[in-house]
């Protein structure tokens, strides 16, 4: 429930904090503070009544709760990849070696369709462009592929006439499934699917690749526009994705973590 203090929206519950922690995690009521804070804030700058004054006067101000349980990201090594996708279901390991070389999201390579496939102009190979709606920034987002994604690509055709990645003929609707969490026990890998694009983001800096490059790459909130990129603007970014392709000559992953004496 929310209570108003002093003009400050809070969240509240009747449970005692144990069985609150038990019950739902923070992130999970975050998420709900979002949404109130979206809706009171179109009251209050959007919903305009018959006398020409907004439903709101102001929007009270919610503070979202403290993350104490937030996971940190786990990008994967290359003898962690190799483990885990030799214990993943065929249609798994193929839609999670795209990720680690393309970056998508979970929900963006389940819904990937081939009318989103274009050709490059003066360059060989194909790349998708995500559309607009798929986004907060309300821009289209260019997803360019490596030696390995153009790979995968080519070996999906003729599948299914609409979705790029299916699983006996259907859309899979997400990856994190019976078998995702099979194999991240048989490994004893504590890995999430948003943890390859980690894994991807990490690889390029790793090998050098600039900070601008990355964001354009990853698709991060920009002005880019998807479709104004130059010929030498593709094929640098496509060059620094064919660095990311194997790991041979590349520099490992370091994770470092805090060693706590006995």
């Amino acid at each position: 429930m929310f209570r108003c203090t002093n003009s400050t929206w809070v969240f509240s519950s009747r449970l005692s904090p144990k069985e609150e922690k038990d019950a739902v995690k923070f992130r999970t009521k975050d998420q709900g503070l979002k949404i109130v804070r979206q809706v009171v804030n179109f009251a209050a700058e959007e919903l305009i009544d018959e006398h020409g004054l907004t439903w709101l006067e102001s929007a009270p101000k919610i503070k979202l709760l403290p993350e104490p349980d937030l996971r940190t990201p786990r990008p994967l090594s290359w003898d962690d990849q190799m483990r885990l996708f030799q214990k993943l279901p065929d249609h798994l390991s193929t839609m999670a070696l795209f990720i680690v070389n393309t970056g998508l999201r979970e929900a963006e390579i389940c819904g990937l369709r081939w009318e989103w496939g274009v050709k490059l102009q003066g360059l060989e190979g194909t790349a998708f462009i995500l559309p607009a709606e798929l986004f907060k920034s309300r821009h289209e987002g260019l997803v360019l592929l490596n030696r390995v994604a153009q790979n995968i690509v080519e070996s999906q055709r003729g599948k299914h006439s609409e979705f790029v990645f299916t699983y006996h003929g259907e859309p899979i609707s997400r990856m994190l499934n019976t078998g995702w969490k099979k194999a991240r026990k048989e490994t004893a890998l504590d890995v999430r699917v948003h943890d390859l694009r980690h894994t991807f983001g990490m690889r390029l800096r790793a090998a050098g690749v600039g900070f601008e490059d990355r964001q354009d790459i990853l698709r991060h909130k920009s002005n880019r526009i998807a479709t104004r990129y130059s010929k030498a603007e593709i094929r640098n970014l496509l060059d620094a994705l064919d660095s990311i392709c194997n790991r041979d000559d590349k520099p490992e992953i370091v994770l470092i973590r805090r060693v706590v004496n006995q």
